[in-house]
């Protein structure tokens, strides 16, 4: 995970999302699962969000294509616990479908307060740590995000992360291309001193 600029909200978000979202939480402020069914406004910018943010992933910070990954809208604070930020932009966070399951009501960092450098990734063995450098609250929720996203037990991903420092490193790949793909793994490579010689 990395910092993620939050971007602003479409000019016309409140007609597409906010208006219909709030007239539904009048009547229902605090819906059951069943009751928010078929109310799920937010869908409908879910081609903005994927623009606004380079179709990066919030969470694992990997591009998330087209054909085969199955982007969503997570509620950064969930709908169960804050049904009113439920049609808000600003709570809204483009990921992996994965990692949106994953989190669930869970309480993870925020990539959107998140500062430089608190994860940091081990090229010996591709999985990601918390920066040693961090205060000891802050490391216990570095580790807390990397375990309730299955950053490191989740096998694809490790080799994922390999996969991309090694087509970067035998140059296969440049580096710009690796920063719109993958900038978690470049902004690392840089903080260590990795890169190829230009």
């Amino acid at each position: 995970m990395i910092p993620v600029l939050s971007q602003p909200e479409p000019i016309d978000f409140s007609h597409r999302v906010r208006n219909a979202g709030q007239k539904f939480l009048e009547h229902t402020p605090r819906p059951t699962t069943k009751q928010w069914i078929r109310k799920e406004f937010w869908r409908k910018v879910l081609p903005d969000m994927r623009s606004a943010y380079n179709q990066v992933c919030a969470y694992c910070a990997q591009w998330i294509p087209h054909g085969t990954g199955n982007h969503s809208i997570d509620h950064f604070i969930p709908r169960a616990a804050q049904p009113a930020l439920a049609y808000e932009w600003s709570n809204y966070r483009y990921v992996s479908s994965r990692f949106n399951s994953r989190k669930g009501l869970s309480t993870i960092l925020d990539p959107f307060t998140l500062q430089h450098g608190a994860f940091v990734l081990d090229f010996s063995s591709f999985l990601i740590k918390a920066n040693p450098d961090l205060a000891v609250e802050q490391k216990s929720l570095v580790w807390n995000t990397i375990d309730i996203l299955k950053l490191n037990t989740d096998d694809d991903l490790v080799i994922e992360r390999q996969t991309w420092t090694d087509d970067y490193l035998a140059g296969h790949i440049t580096f710009q291309f690796l920063k719109k793909m993958a900038p978690f793994i470049a902004f690392e490579l840089h903080r260590q001193g990795r890169l190829l010689e230009s």
